[in-house]
């Protein structure tokens, strides 16, 4: 048992499985389905908006806390408004929310500006700096982001 620590401890960190962003979308298909295509009214789509948002810095802030804090409040959308409430994502951690962030950036949201990949570590970023803040204020964080 103490070799299998040993040799553990000496696998380089890229041995280490990463996150599998397909796989942890599956719980927001759920609401935005498999295509990342939304549904009308209630739950947005997730494409040109969520590359031009990756391709800021509040934007990409805004969408690491969509994940981490979840979203409540009337938001607008490519001039479509939308009203349904996404809960924060618990149980994911820095590299999980990284990967499917990652995952929507490569495979969902397809047209728009060039995706940057996420870090876990500028997740763990924009973790520790959110606070007390809720599901409305990542909603309004959106609103100021319109036409930038």
């Amino acid at each position: 048992m103490r070799r299998l620590i040993l040799l553990a401890a000496l696998l380089p960190a890229a041995a280490v499985a990463a996150p599998d962003g397909k796989a942890i979308f599956t719980r927001c298909a759920a609401c935005h389905t498999a295509t990342g295509a939304g549904v009308p009214g209630a739950y947005p789509p997730l494409g040109g908006d969520f590359r031009a948002l990756a391709a800021k810095p509040e934007g990409r802030r805004y969408l690491a806390l969509a994940v981490i804090k979840g979203l409540a409040g009337p938001l607008t959308i490519e001039g479509k408004p939308y009203r349904g409430v996404m809960p924060a994502q618990g149980g994911l951690d820095e590299a999980s929310i990284a990967a499917v962030l990652n995952h929507v950036g490569t495979a969902i949201a397809k047209t728009g500006p060039a995706f940057k990949p996420f870090s876990a570590a500028e997740i763990a970023g924009y973790k520790a700096k959110a606070g007390s803040m809720t599901g409305a204020d990542v909603a309004k964080l959106h609103a100021g982001l319109e036409g930038k």
